[in-house]
């Protein structure tokens, strides 16, 4: 069967050496990947449904969620087919589709998480305005641009990869396609598809973590010159889950690169679990975060139970 469809086709890699394991490992990961899509789903929901909520800072959040989400449901099938059915056969244009939606996602988390930090930025330095400055009108406006930066930046490289030829080993190195996995197998020149990532990730994420870094700089700025301790307390209450959202994306994005980059001599088997780690952690925390730091998350989601087993 492989022989005949190998030249339309890749195959997608569990973990070598635990084959055996592959069943357990797939228990795991199906219930990461339902309680993803349950924390996500459920900020998702709450937002929606609770008006106290309708404010820049929790539509930013559930834009947030919504990305969560998707990637999670990207990678999900794909993930669970090979580790649970050993499905391991993808045909290149869905596996081109997917490696497009893991990657645009990606660059959407990072520039919501900055968005998210301009709303705290312009909440505590600028209140006053902050109704003006974020109407409803330039929260879509701010969202629309995110999700254009992500989408439309990576097609140049993905849309390549349909020209190429492939014949080297159609073997990939994950449960899921990635651009930087896929150009490996290709039999051309790929200098463009190796140096365009590497450009956009550094103006994009470099750039981003640099603006959110100055943004908290001038918050804390703001908020020293707060004379009542008390104020100054619940400012920075406001941004802690900001902080430690943008803390497990970044600290998960340096660390894939530096194993990527310099760990040559580290087992596959690392280089794996640090992939699963960025794709699967911050999705897995970001709900937890907000609803555990969140007073408003945290009363919406215990209103909501009390409410259903009231009516039951």
């Amino acid at each position: 069967m492989w022989s005949n469809s190998s030249s339309h086709s890749f195959l997608l890699t569990g973990f070598p050496g635990l084959e055996a394991a592959h069943h357990w490992i797939s228990v795991f990961f199906f219930f990461i990947y339902v309680t993803v899509l349950f924390g996500n789903g459920t900020l998702l929901l709450l937002i929606k449904e609770d008006h106290s909520l309708h404010e820049p800072m929790y539509f930013f959040l559930a834009m947030l969620a919504a990305t969560d989400l998707g990637m999670t449901l990207t990678t999900g099938p794909t993930v669970l087919g090979v580790l649970w059915l050993d499905h391991r056969e993808i045909g290149r244009a869905v596996c081109f589709s997917q490696a497009y939606f893991i990657h645009s996602l990606s660059f959407v988390e990072s520039g919501v998480l900055l968005v998210m930090a301009y709303d705290r930025f312009i909440a505590i330095c600028n209140p006053l305005r902050y109704t003006c400055i974020l109407t409803n009108t330039r929260i879509m406006k701010i969202g629309l641009g995110v999700l254009m930066r992500g989408f439309v930046s990576v097609v140049p490289p993905i849309l390549s990869l349909y020209f190429f030829p492939y014949c080297h080993s159609h073997l990939l190195s994950h449960a899921f396609c990635l651009h930087q996995d896929i150009i490996k197998l290709a039999c051309a020149d790929t200098t463009f598809n190796r140096l365009y990532p590497v450009v956009f990730i550094v103006f994009v994420l470099v750039l981003d973590s640099l603006i959110i870094f100055i943004s908290y700089v001038l918050i804390l700025k703001t908020v020293l010159s707060i004379a009542s301790r008390e104020e100054r307390a619940k400012a920075l209450n406001t941004c802690v889950s900001h902080i430690c959202c943008v803390l497990v994306f970044y600290v998960t994005v340096i660390g894939l690169s530096l194993i990527h980059r310099f760990g040559k001599q580290v087992p596959h088997i690392v280089h794996l679990t640090m992939s699963y780690v960025y794709f699967l952690f911050p999705p897995l925390m970001n709900p937890i975060i907000y609803g555990v730091k969140t007073k408003q998350i945290r009363n919406g989601i215990l209103h909501c139970f009390t409410t259903h087993r009231t009516g039951t």
